[in-house]
């Protein structure tokens, strides 16, 4: 007998507004296709080279764990910031959490660090594994622009005023047969009517030549603000969700979809679905194959060292005293615990288990 097998887990792209009441539409459109409790990572990756890099990922946290409530998410940030750090991308215990989540999300940041930190890491390959295997993708800003073919420097020339170039991106879609470059906040307007800051604060007239520096078979993806696209492999659809819509050039032709519209991802190029495990270590297939067949195990105790500075985090918090509160995590973390921020109230998770967080 053959087993079935495990879909591909669904992908939404942000334009911007990820923990706005639209992108709070996108997330329920992922969630309502995923198993409840919804097990969730939030990947630190593309902030982690700023110092509040905890915090950025936590109001993402708070912001799934309230809007997302009926679906019982459990939701765990990811503090894999900096290769050759204490919190690496490559850290096996820090990036296990990804190989349990039904839902990944990776945001705002550094496109050009996300791509240098998470190229070729151990996290890369465990979140490509976990969503061959079904978990849903959400994507916004700089990891919008990092699973590109060729990723936009958009800090580099928009504010250090670097010529005009693309950097080599994560290539996600490049086993699926096509070549995309995405462009969140593609109709900006924060420039007014004196500096044209659309196509992800390039303006028009930097992006044509930028166009012209990529090559031919490139397809563009620009998702206007406050918009979210979401990609069903499986299906080979797409579907344009929120305030705006998403342009797509292809082979200098330009097609606009408006909010509500689907289309077929053949219209990105000549897709095609690959064979789950290509491109991924060998050893990292194998245990995301496990991790989904393994029995749920009850979580050990927290020792009381970690409970009490829980306590004392979850009092940094009410007191919005967020530089102390994410120093604590780290150092709740450092004796291999996370901290669950819920509506509840803190919850613990071992960073090397797989079971629910525990209620305090």
């Amino acid at each position: 007998m053959v087993a079935s097998r495990q879909p591909f887990g669904l992908i939404a792209l942000f334009g911007s507004g990820e923990t706005s009441p639209t992108g709070g539409q996108v997330f329920e459109a992922l969630a309502r296709r995923l198993p409840s409790p919804l097990r969730t990572a939030v990947l630190e990756t593309p902030a982690g080279f700023e110092l509040n890099s905890a915090q950025v990922a936590g109001r993402v946290a708070d912001f799934l764990n309230v809007r997302l409530q009926n679906y019982r998410p459990e939701v765990v940030v990811v503090p894999a910031r900096k290769r050759n750090t204490p919190f690496s991308p490559d850290d096996p215990a820090i990036t296990q959490p990804l190989l349990q989540a039904d839902l990944i999300f990776l945001g705002p940041g550094s496109p050009t660090y996300a791509v240098r930190q998470l190229q070729n890491s151990l996290a890369w390959y465990r979140l490509m594994a976990r969503h061959r295997r079904g978990a849903a993708l959400a994507l916004a800003s700089a990891a919008t622009i990092a699973i590109s073919a060729f990723a936009l420097p958009v800090y580099e020339i928009y504010k250090v005023g670097e010529d005009l170039h693309w950097r080599n991106g994560l290539d996600f879609f490049g086993p699926y047969g096509l070549s995309l470059v995405f462009i969140p906040h593609w109709n900006n307007a924060e420039g007014g009517a004196i500096l044209d800051t659309s196509r992800c604060f390039m303006g028009r007239e930097r992006f044509e030549p930028l166009l012209a520096l990529l090559p031919p078979q490139m397809t563009i993806v620009g998702i206007d603000e406050v918009t979210g696209l979401i990609v069903d492999l499986e299906s080979a659809l797409c579907q344009v969700l929120g305030a705006g819509g998403v342009t797509v050039i292809k082979s200098g032709r330009e097609r606009r979809f408006e909010p509500g519209e689907s289309f077929a991802l053949s219209e990105l190029g000549p897709f095609r679905l690959p064979d789950p495990a290509l491109g991924i270590p060998p050893e990292v297939w194998a245990e995301a194959q496990a991790a989904l067949s393994e029995p749920e195990t009850a979580p050990p105790e927290p020792p009381a060292e970690v409970l009490a500075l829980v306590e004392e985090r979850h009092q940094a918090r009410t007191q919005r005293d967020w530089d102390t509160a994410d120093d604590l995590r780290q150092r709740i973390a450092a004796l291999g615990w996370n901290v669950l921020d819920t509506p509840g109230g803190p919850q613990l998770e071992p960073l090397n288990d797989k079971g629910a967080g525990k209620p305090l």
